[in-house]
C-alpha cells in the first residue's frame, strides 16, 4: 500500500500549486482522503478532506476559500488544488487515507491509517 504525493515547490504569495497523491497496492475508490501540512517545528495540522465519493469536503479555517481537494476514483488520485497562497503555507503536504470504507469526513490524524511521504511546498513573501 503506498500513497505518493507530489506537485509541491516553490512559489511566490499569490501563487497557485495543485498537489496530487496517487494511491497504489489497495483501492482508495471507498476511502476518505484529507491533506495535512507540518511546518519546521510545529505539529502536523489538518488541512482539507473528502469522502469517499467527494460528495462531503472540510476545510481548515486557515484554507478555507484558497484551497479545493477533489478526487477522481478512477485513476485513484486525490488533489489540493491550492490557491492564493501565503507564506504561512509554508510545510511539508502530506495526503492521508482510512481503511475503513464509507466513512465521513475527519480532520483528525489518529484516524487515518495509510500515509504518503510529503511533498514540500515553499511559499516565498
Amino acid at each position: 500500500v503506498q500513497l505518493q504525493a507530489y506537485g509541491g515547490g516553490l512559489v511566490q504569495a499569490g501563487g497557485s500549486l495543485r498537489l496530487s497523491c496517487a494511491a497504489s497496492g489497495r483501492t482508495f475508490r471507498r476511502s476518505t482522503m484529507g491533506w495535512f501540512r507540518q511546518a519546521p517545528g510545529k505539529e502536523r495540522d489538518f488541512v482539507a478532506t473528502i469522502n469517499w465519493d467527494g460528495g462531503s469536503t472540510y476545510y481548515a479555517d486557515s484554507v478555507k476559500g484558497r484551497f479545493t481537494i477533489s478526487r477522481d476514483n478512477a485513476k485513484n488520485t486525490v488533489y489540493l488544488q491550492m490557491d492564493s497562497l501565503r507564506p504561512e503555507d509554508t510545510a511539508v503536504y502530506y495526503c492521508a487515507a482510512q481503511r475503513e470504507y464509507y466513512s465521513g469526513t475527519s480532520a483528525y490524524t489518529d484516524e487515518y491509517d495509510y500515509w504518503g511521504q510529503g511533498t514540500q511546498v515553499t511559499v516565498s513573501s
